[in-house]
């Protein structure tokens, strides 16, 4: 009669299936040197054209926030009146705002409180997605119905009502007040995701093997759970960078966002679209390009994960 506890299984921790989550790290997939989840998704994505593109994209909009002097030495708040409008030239690619402000400048200098935004939404939606999620799946019961009933409920209210609604109670226009209201708003799908993955995980024989030799919760959770829930969350998260530099955008746009003198290209794009039928269109252009350049660069990152992460597109 085969011996099922745990203590009598060979040296070297527990046996997983081939077809469990962290298997390829232990058998290779058969011979040769075995390799995990995240370097079989480093050799697929180094050779995935779409992630080189989409990085490159994305490494060159970091750069603008981190090191903006590489970009352009101008002030983007020194403006000439009398240069108002000034159409673009070799000197200044994009001419000059309404205001007389180098409107390259302004670009390059835009890019940090927009994807700030973005960065900060992101940290507290993951903080708080991972937590909701994992303590909905790993426990279950009334700890499962209790989040499950909450996260309906922040479901039920549309993301740019909401952000209008709480934005206009708070009467902030800082980039912690939309960090604020991003977070507050958008963290349910990961919830979501990490609940689903959690209780695929909680059951499987490794787990349950680790339970049994004493293992505590925490224990459980960080060690075997939740590095099965960092595929696809990261993938959502990488999305959502992108889908967060537009809602700043757009709540900039509805006039609850952002705010001048702060340049955004939220900002630029509403102090831009009022002088499009004036024969100056490129003030408005110019940042929404740059806008949708950023949010597809990283949607098409976060595609190229999804792909390398998930086995079942291999």
């Amino acid at each position: 009669m085969t011996d099922n506890h745990p203590e009598s299984r060979p040296a070297g921790g527990p046996v997983q299936k081939a077809d469990e989550p962290g298997a390829a790290a232990l058998t290779g997939g058969g011979s040769g040197p075995s390799r995990s989840l995240w370097s079989d998704a480093w050799h697929d994505l180094r050779r995935n054209p779409v992630f080189l593109l989409a990085s490159a994209i994305v490494l060159t909009m970091i750069s603008m926030v981190l090191f903006p002097t590489l970009w352009t030495s101008a002030d983007p708040r020194a403006c000439d009146l009398s240069r108002a409008r000034e159409k673009p030239s070799a000197e200044h690619p994009f001419g000059f705002s309404n205001l007389g402000c180098d409107y390259y400048a302004q670009v390059v200098h835009g890019a940090g409180p927009s994807i700030q935004i973005a960065v900060f939404a992101t940290i507290g939606v993951a903080v708080l997605g991972t937590l909701f999620g994992i303590l909905s799946g790993y426990y279950g019961g009334w700890t499962d119905a209790l989040v499950s009933r909450f996260i309906d409920v922040v479901a039920g209210l549309p993301f740019l009502l909401g952000a209008v609604v709480i934005l206009a109670l708070l009467r902030s226009r800082s980039i912690w007040a939309v960090v604020l209201v991003i977070v507050a708003l958008s963290w349910i799908t990961l919830a979501r995701v990490i609940r689903s993955s959690v209780l695929t995980t909680k059951n499987l024989d490794y787990v349950a093997a680790a339970r049994s030799l004493g293992a505590s919760d925490r224990r459980i959770i960080f060690r075997h759970i939740l590095p099965n829930a960092l595929a696809p969350g990261l993938v959502i998260l990488t999305i959502a960078l992108g889908l967060y530099v537009a809602a700043e955008a757009t709540l900039t746009f509805l006039g609850v966002g952002l705010r001048a003198p702060t340049v955004s290209w939220g900002v630029m794009i509403v102090q831009g679209q009022s002088h499009v039928l004036s024969g100056y269109p490129h003030l408005l252009l110019v940042p929404v390009s740059f806008l949708v350049l950023t949010v597809l660069g990283f949607i098409m990152l976060g595609d190229a994960l999804r792909d390398a992460l998930d086995p079942k597109l291999r």
